[in-house]
């Protein structure tokens, strides 16, 4: 299993509520694809944005990335609609 910390950015670069971490929570697992081999994901607050822990099965920290960043591009829009900046991926 390989770890990933992704920081997500806001556009009122306030922290982000524990409501809201929940609703990431949700809204990653809505757009996670077996493929992307999703294990667990910890959403929290922090002081400008959110951060973000993917836990996924993969060979290696290649391959991991990868398919933290296909989750991550497939679940852009509707994060961006909540206001948090996905980083470049």
């Amino acid at each position: 299993m390989r770890v990933f910390r992704i920081r997500l950015g806001r556009d009122d670069h306030g922290p982000a509520s524990e409501d809201e971490a929940t609703l990431v929570h949700d809204l990653l697992w809505a757009h996670a694809v077996p493929s992307d081999g999703l294990e667990h994901v910890r959403a929290r607050g922090v002081e400008d944005g959110m951060v973000l822990f993917f836990f996924v099965r993969a060979e290696d920290d290649l391959s991991g990335a990868r398919q933290a960043c296909a989750l991550l591009t497939r679940a852009r829009r509707p994060l961006a609609a909540r206001g948090l900046t996905v980083p470049a991926v």
